[in-house]
């Protein structure tokens, strides 16, 4: 793509996942708003654990039909976070973002126990069982104070923290 001049650099890539050659890595946009060091400590073991159950090979290949509700799915996650619905591409049933993520983490406890990150997925846990996520919190804090100004000294008074 580059000798086409279409791109300049992977950077060019607005994927929601793409490699990071020069680390060695994958590159995984952020699924939340961290807004302390142990909710992205949390997201960052969460998707460790992930990439390890992934890398067994365990779940079926995606077919092409499977991405079929990838855009559905993901205007749901971002538009409603926790509370959007997702299609499973296999069953097509639906399921709110929430349960699947907290079914998922009970599927990558053997991988954080193994990586010893088993008190950061309780993180992910309690953001999706009860406390919720931080772009939830933030919204909370505009009803609260009505101004982005408002907003942003919260996020600042709760990173000191």
């Amino acid at each position: 793509m580059e000798s086409t001049g279409v791109v300049k650099s992977m950077k060019d890539f607005y994927w929601d996942i793409r490699p990071k050659p020069e680390y060695g890595t994958i590159e995984l946009r952020v699924c939340d708003t961290p807004l302390t060091v142990e909710r992205a400590a949390g997201l960052a073991c969460y998707l460790q654990a992930l990439c390890r159950h992934l890398l067994q090979r365990t779940e079926p290949m995606p077919a092409e039909d499977d991405y079929l509700v990838y855009t559905y799915n993901r205007f749901q996650a971002c538009r409603f976070g926790l509370d959007g619905m997702m299609v499973n591409p296999k069953t097509r049933e639906q399921i709110s973002i929430r349960e699947d993520i907290l079914a998922t983490l009970r599927v990558l406890q053997p991988h954080a126990q193994a990586l010893n990150s088993l008190a950061a997925l309780d993180e992910i846990e309690r953001t999706a069982g009860q406390e919720g996520n931080h772009a939830t919190w933030l919204r909370q804090r505009f009803a609260e104070h009505g101004s982005v100004q408002g907003v942003v000294r919260s996020a600042a008074d709760l990173l000191r923290l």
